[in-house]
């Protein structure tokens, strides 16, 4: 089938928040071609969550309401969003980075014969080609790979936290149309959900962010990090090293670009060098001083304010330096 044949952007994730913040990713790109842009809502809710799409920018919603996806479920999912794309031709499908989003884009990709372009950061459409052009974070956050799409349809994820979401307009126009297409009776089977024990950290939502990195020298000096963020009324964070290699913090404190996108309006970089995969975690963050004894750590040129110092005697005066501040003004 010739790329010409494929018109409008799709859009679809399974968690609502992913879902509005793709529709002002995806209003953008439609604009860019002149279509149309669609969103998928599907399960339990779909109509309610039909009309919301359209106020956040959707020209059409495709609703699909079945038993077999009353729960996510990656097969019944995969017939239905490759059926509808199959049978309406979208030329851009983008699709929530979210866990289930990642296990779901390549198979429906397979599904329609194309390719999947994962954990893109940027994307672009190319001039006469209406080609979509992204960027991607490759080797561990270490490099951007820039990737152009030959055939259709092009099927990007994108993660959770690097596009806003649109303003909501109050009764924009638009479509709703139900899906109805078979859905195969799923090969693997549910016996037991258990909730996943969830813990006190939302360091998405805080305003100021206190983060440490490899320039700590052993695990109980994360105390030094937790008073100061204690005193600014922070929440603590870290880079991957500290996470996923040391682990001397959960991920819930991860910062980064696998992990939780920040926006506050103060971000404190404690010893963290500032790969570009780090850097794409804190891209939204107002404020960013960085505290570093490397004078060529990476992490300054994406701050604000930058310390050149030993992380160990620099967060001692910033804390007398703001009691000294705060008792001066109370």
């Amino acid at each position: 089938m010739k790329n010409e044949e494929y018109r409008n952007v799709w859009v679809f994730s399974e968690v609502k928040e992913v879902a509005l913040e793709l529709l002002s990713l995806g209003r953008q790109l439609a604009d860019s071609l002149g279509v149309e842009l669609g969103a998928l809502a599907l399960g339990n809710g779909a109509e309610a969550q039909a009309s919301e799409y359209i106020a956040y920018g959707a020209d059409r919603v495709y609703v699909g309401q079945h038993p077999a996806l009353s729960r996510f479920s990656v097969e019944p999912y995969t017939d239905l969003i490759a059926g509808l794309a199959g049978q309406h031709r979208p030329e851009v499908l983008l699709i929530g980075a979210t866990k289930r989003g990642k296990e779901l884009a390549p198979r429906v990709a397979t599904r329609l014969g194309t390719g999947c372009a994962a954990d893109c950061i940027s994307l672009t459409i190319e001039g006469e080609s209406r080609a979509l052009q992204v960027e991607r974070v490759v080797y561990s956050g270490n490099a951007l790979a820039m990737l152009t799409y030959r055939n259709r349809p092009q099927v990007a994820t994108i993660p959770p936290g690097i596009f806003q979401r649109r303003e909501r307009e109050e009764n924009r126009p638009g479509e709703i149309i139900l899906a109805e297409l078979p859905i195969r009776e799923p090969r693997t089977r549910v016996r037991e959900v258990r909730e996943k024990e969830k813990g006190s950290v939302n360091i998405e939502a805080a305003e100021v962010v206190v983060s440490c990195g490899r320039g700590l020298n052993h695990p109980e000096d994360i105390q030094l990090i937790r008073e100061l963020a204690e005193l600014l009324g922070a929440e603590v964070g870290c880079s991957r090293p500290i996470a996923a290699d040391l682990q001397w913090l959960s991920e819930d404190h991860w910062v980064g670009l696998s992990r939780h996108k920040v926006r506050p309006k103060l971000y404190i970089a404690c010893g963290i060098s500032g790969q570009i995969q780090h850097i794409a975690g804190i891209r939204d963050a107002r404020i960013v001083l960085a505290i570093n004894q490397d004078d060529a750590a990476p992490i300054f040129q994406s701050a604000d304010y930058g310390i050149v110092g030993d992380l160990y005697q620099v967060i001692p005066a910033l804390k007398e330096a703001y009691q000294r501040i705060v008792k001066r003004e109370s």
